[in-house]
């Protein structure tokens, strides 16, 4: 029962405080409400009541940077990757089953076109090859003999063919174990640089085993892709420019191959360049950077990239007017790294702003800084 009273007796303090707080609030507003003392100037603003202290005229104008299109050649160049490939490239490797009896190069070393680089055995093919010349020798005698005989009548057409096509078979068995002991020689189809050799002398070679690569780097092709959009836009003998990773080195090379249909996997059109190379310094498979010149435009607009702000519709910029900015869609083409080749809804002399441009709306009060006012950095 006293916890009953003691609650009764807060409630009723609560509702007191509460009665006497709202009684002092209505007589604060008595003395300085709209109809009080004081209530005039707060309504009016007082002598500071048109903009408040600092606004004059033009005060409410963002500040912003802007630039002044002027037209400017632009080469359109297409930044694109590729790879570097061997003028010729072969993994050498035997045609015939033997034991390599003698290396006869260096590895990583030049060889030339036709020069001996492996000797595999060849003793069973010369046995083979001696008793095939035995038979060809034998057969050659029976086939002068049957001649003889068929010119007197002693023996029948048919024993004279059977004694002709038996010469000419040991014939064909001796050339074809000639060309297999020529295959016993491994030499170099061209000319360039041999690289590690994966056998020994002594080894058991057979035509799966790869020797080593033959590589002819001089020149180098340099094998790349375009999107399909700029296949109008590529043609043979086009100078291109590329580098490779590790060298500050810019290197020239030619168009002299494009592939004659799109990959419809990719959407892209293939073409290659060749290079010189006399030095070496270009690796196959090394990564290149390619920079192909498409054309050439003599009065191209052209806006900063971060003057660009993407929308639903597709892009758009702001443009300085009259002290006020004005909202323009666009239409763009190739970008740079610094700039954006604009197609449609710019002109010359437009001044575009290129800063405060996410904070901006269009119509919106602004007082531009030109670029060529601007600070050099």
């Amino acid at each position: 029962m006293k916890i009953k009273y003691v609650i009764y007796t807060l409630l009723i303090l609560v509702f007191g405080a509460l009665i006497v707080y709202r009684v002092t609030q209505n007589k604060s507003q008595g003395k300085g409400g709209p109809g009080g003392p004081g209530g005039a100037m707060a309504a009016t603003g007082g002598k500071g009541g048109q903009g408040g202290p600092g606004r004059g005229p033009g005060g409410g104008a963002m500040r912003v940077d802007g630039i002044i299109l002027k037209p400017q050649q632009f080469s359109n160049n297409l930044s694109v990757t590729g790879s570097i490939e061997a003028n010729e490239q072969v993994a050498i490797r035997g045609q015939v089953s033997g034991l390599v009896r003698s290396i006869t190069f260096q590895e990583g070393s030049k060889v030339k076109k036709g020069q001996v680089l492996v000797k595999v055995d060849d003793s069973e093919l010369r046995a083979q090859l001696a008793q095939a010349l035995t038979r060809q020798n034998l057969a050659a005698e029976n086939a002068e003999r049957a001649r003889l005989l068929l010119a007197k009548e002693a023996i029948s057409r048919e024993e004279h063919d059977i004694a002709t096509a038996e010469y000419r078979s040991t014939q064909s068995q001796s050339q074809l174990i000639r060309a297999q002991l020529a295959k016993t020689v491994i030499t170099a189809p061209f000319s360039g640089r041999i690289g590690l050799r994966n056998i020994s002398e002594g080894a058991y070679l057979s035509p799966e085993t790869v020797i080593a690569n033959l590589v002819s780097s001089d020149p180098v092709k340099i094998t790349f892709t375009v999107p399909e959009k700029y296949a109008t836009q590529v043609s043979l003998n086009t100078k291109v420019s590329f580098t490779v990773s590790g060298s500050p080195e810019k290197y020239t090379a030619t168009v002299y191959a494009i592939e004659p249909g799109i990959a419809t996997a990719t959407r892209t059109l293939q073409l290659r360049a060749r290079a010189a190379n006399p030095n070496g310094a270009l690796f196959p498979g090394a990564f290149a950077t390619i920079e192909l010149p498409l054309n050439q435009i003599q009065d191209a607009i052209l806006v900063p990239t971060q003057a660009i702000v993407p929308v639903q519709e597709g892009k758009k910029v702001f443009i300085a007017k009259d002290g006020k900015a004005k909202e323009v869609l666009v239409v763009a083409s190739t970008r740079t790294a610094k700039e954006i080749l604009i197609t449609s809804g710019l002109n010359a002399g437009d001044t575009v702003l290129t800063t405060g441009i996410l904070t901006l709306k269009d119509g919106a009060p602004v007082k531009v800084r030109v670029a060529s006012n601007l600070p050099k950095n």
